[in-house]
């Protein structure tokens, strides 16, 4: 562990209970994508509360390379976008800039319309399971790209412009329908997306296009309808606040048996969650105040009971609130049973659990639901979770953004002192976190 700077080692001396309030802002799965949205408009677009997090930074370079002005504004988190001059970028410099970001495939469509030409590096991203491209590919072709693989990615063109398409996803991919959407707005007639992502932060990524001049329906059964127009423009706009970042601090009051207000977190975005925080034993108080309300996640005292969780796509309950619970769920009296139909890979953080006095089990069997597509094959997506458990203080690797700030999470709770490496991953999310913890009462410090 001696690769690790100073700054990117957090010492957590746990055993204290999480108490006070933090603010949430703009959703990061939103956020970075209403950046990259801005360069369909041809006049300037302003987005407010945008979060001071690694991702923002990433497509903030990303569109620069491209020529797109990025200012601050007067507001704190307020963010503006001249596109007036997007350019092409140098190949080598976004294959530097964008790292194990998967943020560049969503610049194809906007890049398309704008210049006739994109570059995709190869992808990285959390190593969690498949995220494949072939979805954003197909889809891109489908629209009338031509897709050519070169040495360092793929170089992808519109010859010919693009052109509305019928397209069916086999899953329902966030990533892809954000391509999708991206593309189709200013592709020439309409375009039928069918088994479309609709999770809230891609309903918003609708209302920042409709707001640009996108004309756009919603369906039932996820059916996703755009009429291609030939001119977005600019956009202002104030996010959906981060579901999963308020999930996790709720999370994290419960395993610490504390008192958290989020101010900023959204009922409406979170009623899953609610739900399955209720029955785990916690206990929420919504404030509606408009401006200043949020969520108050508590501890109440007494036992924690043990539920049987599946993560699924919206409405389903997030897989990116899976890992947090999950943690809360080491101290709960009984079996619980997870889950996982998202990302086959998405358990591998319980071994550094185990080794914090945790006992979680993973199998390879959809364990407490329906039948999933990662049955009957090699995937360890399900786990059963026996407590209460005593954690004590380990020193962990984060191998990626959620479960980083699920192992952090556990830290909190354990008795002793731990040292947690990687601590940069989540900053990609996760806004000043280090900084949020001090306030709430706990003790850690960097280095």
């Amino acid at each position: 562990m001696t690769n690790y700077d100073a700054g990117d080692v957090l010492t957590v001396h746990g055993g204290a209970p999480l108490n006070g309030e933090l603010r949430v802002r703009g959703a990061k799965n939103l956020v970075s994508k209403a950046m990259v949205a801005a360069v369909l408009g041809e006049t300037p677009s302003t987005l407010f509360d945008v979060p001071a997090i690694r991702d923002v930074e990433v497509v903030t370079g990303l569109l620069e390379l491209h020529g797109v002005k990025v200012t601050r504004g007067p507001l704190d988190g307020e963010l503006h976008f001249d596109t007036s001059d997007v350019e092409s970028a140098n190949v080598d410099e976004i294959n530097v800039h964008a790292g194990s970001s998967r943020i560049p495939i969503l610049f194809c469509g906007p890049l398309l319309h704008r210049l006739g030409h994109a570059f995709i590096p190869d992808l990285g991203g959390c190593n969690i399971g498949g995220r494949p491209i072939d979805f954003h590919i197909q889809a891109l072709r489908e629209f009338g790209a031509v897709v050519e693989k070169s040495e360092k990615g793929m170089d992808i063109t519109a010859p010919n412009g693009l052109h509305g398409a019928k397209l069916e996803l086999p899953y329902p991919s966030v990533g892809a329908t954000e391509q999708i959407l991206l593309t189709a707005v200013r592709a020439e007639g309409v375009t039928e997306l069918r088994n479309a992502a609709v999770e809230p932060e891609i309903i918003d990524l609708i209302c920042v296009l409709q707001k640009m001049g996108a004309i756009i329906k919603v369906h039932t059964d996820r059916v996703i309808e755009i009429q291609g127009v030939p001119r977005l423009t600019g956009y202002k706009h104030r996010p959906i606040p981060d579901r999963i970042e308020a999930a996790s601090w709720g999370a994290a009051a419960l395993a610490t048996r504390g008192d958290v207000f989020v101010r900023g977190a959204r009922q409406a975005d979170m009623m899953t969650f609610l739900n399955l925080f209720t029955s785990v034993g916690g206990a929420f108080e919504i404030d509606d105040t408009p401006g200043e309300g949020g969520i108050r996640f508590w501890h109440p005292g007494g036992e924690l009971n043990a539920v049987a969780m599946e993560t699924d796509v919206h409405p389903g309950f997030m897989t990116d609130w899976q890992q947090p619970m999950v943690v809360a769920l080491t101290q709960a009296r009984g079996l619980s049973i997870v889950h996982e139909t998202v990302y086959e890979r998405r358990l591998g953080y319980t071994a550094a659990l185990n080794q914090m006095g945790a006992t979680i089990q993973t199998y390879r069997e959809c364990l407490g639901g329906t039948p999933c597509r990662f049955g009957r094959r090699n995937f360890m997506h399900s786990a059963v979770i026996a407590g209460p458990s005593k954690l004590h203080a380990a020193d962990l690797v984060i191998p990626d953004l959620r479960a980083g700030f699920s192992h952090l999470i556990a830290a909190l709770a354990a008795e002793g002192t731990s040292r947690v490496y990687g601590v940069k991953l989540i900053q990609r999310g996760y806004e000043d976190f280090e900084g949020k913890l001090n306030g709430l009462g706990a003790h850690v410090e960097l280095g």
